[in-house]
């Protein structure tokens, strides 16, 4: 009878620790790490340079990307266009965002905007809930699944990375992070491999 009862516990711990709580029982976030983890081992190229494509609705390519296509295309199956959504914002307020510091921008861009991490930085700065980026014990349960994370790779004060918290669980107790970091997009442990300097929640 104890053997039985061990061999639940151990079941149920391991249960635990593949699946994570605490959010993934919404609906959105559930769909938007659906859309996100489809691509990965799709063998999409990481290419994040400049392209004239339509607005709305534009979109590099499906056999290329960075990792802010990875993003924008899990939202557009939520029903949400960053595309849109950021050059809205950046009409109404174009000093808000870092355009005519970093790209030396006069105005909005449509084809490249919302591509890119310092924009979409600002955008979710503006807009969505900002959460802790603390990875000690006491916080873990505060990254959801569907949570945007944003990191300096560089440690130079500029976003550069950007990816979606998954709804799995690694060893290490953090979650998984579905980005695109060259070449192919991922689902990996790689909260804790860069700086972090934003998580958002962001389902309007």
């Amino acid at each position: 009878m104890k053997i039985r009862n061990l061999t639940l516990y151990v079941l149920l711990a391991c249960a635990f620790c593949l699946g994570r709580s605490g959010g993934a029982e919404d609906p959105a976030a559930l769909k938007l790490v659906k859309a996100a983890r489809a691509y990965v081992g799709l063998g999409v190229a990481y290419d994040g340079s400049y392209r004239v494509i339509i607005y709305p609705a534009g979109d590099p390519g499906g056999g290329v990307g960075a990792c802010t296509d990875l993003v924008v295309r899990a939202y557009r199956a939520i029903g949400l266009d960053l595309q849109v959504l950021v050059h809205e914002d950046m009409v109404k307020e174009f000093d808000a965002y870092p355009a005519r510091r970093l790209y030396e921008q006069t105005r909005p861009d449509t084809n490249i905007d919302h591509r890119r991490c310092p924009n979409l930085m600002a955008f979710f700065k503006r807009h969505a809930k900002s959460l802790t980026t603390s990875l000690e014990p006491d916080h873990l349960t505060e990254w959801r699944a569907g949570d945007i994370v944003i990191f300096d790779l560089l440690d130079n004060g500029i976003p550069s990375h950007i990816g979606i918290v998954s709804d799995q669980t690694a060893p290490s107790g953090r979650p998984l992070i579905i980005h695109h970091f060259p070449p192919l997009p991922t689902e990996d442990d790689s909260l804790a491999r860069w700086k972090i300097v934003g998580h958002f929640r962001y389902f309007p």
